[in-house]
């Protein structure tokens, strides 16, 4: 899945920010991925809506997922860190969630908490001022 993945995926790259000197003005090491899971020949359907709702946040209007990176100064590393973090993205949204069996409190842990609510209202009570004869 990652090959087939890997030849889908598209790179642009442009020069990066930060502290480099003249190197970083004349040098493109900053390194964007652009990926579009609905036209992917990889993915089954369900896994498309999968993506769909897990990554929405992350994909365009036009339905491009962009991830960029420009943490190192060469762009070989950048990227090799972006197309990881990429797998990383894409595997964990097809993970399928686990659901949550619910739970009741144990008797011990109900008893406790009633107990520290006795003690903290004696306290309040200790703190009142009573009728004075």
């Amino acid at each position: 899945m990652r090959e087939c993945l890997h030849r889908e995926v598209e790179f642009r790259t442009s020069r990066s920010s930060g502290p480099g000197g003249q190197h970083v003005n004349k040098t493109e090491s900053r390194v964007e991925l652009l990926w579009s899971p609905q036209e992917s020949n990889c993915l089954t359907e369900e896994q498309k809506m999968l993506v769909a709702s897990r990554l929405g946040s992350r994909i365009t209007d036009e339905g491009v997922l962009i991830l960029a990176s420009e943490k190192y100064r060469s762009q070989h590393r950048n990227k090799a860190d972006v197309t990881e973090r990429f797998f990383d993205l894409v595997t964990s949204s097809l993970v399928p969630v686990k659901k949550r069996r619910p739970t009741r409190p144990t008797r011990s842990s109900v008893e406790k908490r009633i107990r520290s609510k006795k003690i903290r209202g004696d306290i309040k009570r200790s703190r009142r001022k009573g009728p004075e004869e």
